[in-house]
């Protein structure tokens, strides 16, 4: 019978308690004042939600949020037409379809959306008698139409880069594994390469999504009358603040349900992947 080893018999020392550093406590007076303040709105907001603000402006909030989705929807569909040109353009060990492209891509993306709506809202002004000349006028004098072009292509660069990262994430094996079965490269692109890459781009497109309902605010500088256009002529007419407020938690639950739905669309998709 073996002696018990003095240093296994005793009992172990309790674990020392976690030490209340500054930054721990900073942590914890912040997520206090986070709470504070999300139920300091939650209140305002049940107490306003029957006031005359509210009771008047309500189907304005409703026309804007409608106007907003019609300007993101359309501006995505566009832009996403046009990334792929773009994508592949950028892909090209052509230099003459590769330098437009990235000179596209770094300038849309390098420059603010608000300077270049107003590049094409106001900027075209200068060029009137040439679009009248090809009938193109009508077209930029219209604000609703320069808000879909602007956006358009912007968010096309943005889609572009995504895609392109995407398309490079692929395997190179993909590509010679379809040339050894005798396929051509566009069908190879198309029913190989590209559902792939979009498995992949899922993720930064739900970004650039949301990123586009947000920036889409920049519609009401120029007379577009989308969700921050009608909050503007609402608080212009009441000077009522909760006018934003509403317009912050209407964005809010846009990008929050948003977000959600997209995650089950990821999940959907990639559910093969995850077994």
């Amino acid at each position: 019978m073996t002696a018990a080893n003095p240093e296994t018999s005793l009992p172990r020392p309790p674990a020392p308690a976690r030490a209340w550093t500054n930054a721990r406590i900073l942590g914890h007076v912040l997520m206090a004042l986070w709470i504070i303040s999300g139920v300091s709105l939650v209140y305002y907001l049940g107490t306003n939600i029957a006031s005359p603000f509210v009771q008047k402006y309500w189907m304005k909030y409703v026309d804007g949020f409608i106007v907003t989705l019609q300007i993101v929807s359309l501006s995505l569909l566009i832009g996403a037409l046009l990334s792929i040109l773009i994508a592949v353009a950028r892909s090209s060990k052509w230099k003459i379809f590769s330098w437009p492209a990235y000179g596209y891509v770094y300038f849309f993306r390098g420059t603010p959306l608000l300077a270049q709506t107003f590049l094409i809202y106001y900027g075209a002004g200068t060029f009137r008698t040439e679009l009248d000349a090809v009938g193109l006028w009508g077209f930029f004098r219209d604000a609703w139409y320069c808000i879909i072009f602007a956006f358009s292509l912007n968010t096309s660069a943005y889609q572009a880069e995504i895609l392109r990262g995407a398309i490079m994430n692929v395997p190179k094996g993909q590509w010679e594994g379809a040339a050894a079965l005798g396929i051509s490269k566009p069908v190879t692109f198309f029913k190989v390469i590209l559902p792939q890459a979009l498995m992949v781009a899922l993720r930064p497109y739900g970004n650039e999504i949301i990123l586009m309902i947000k920036g889409s605010a920049i519609a009401s500088i120029v007379t577009i009358y989308d969700l921050m256009g009608e909050t503007r002529r609402a608080y212009s007419r009441s000077y009522d603040f909760q006018a934003y407020i509403w317009a912050a938690v209407a964005y809010l639950l846009i990008v929050e349900t948003l977000r959600r739905v997209w995650d089950k669309i990821e999940a959907r998709l990639t559910r093969h992947l995850k077994r």
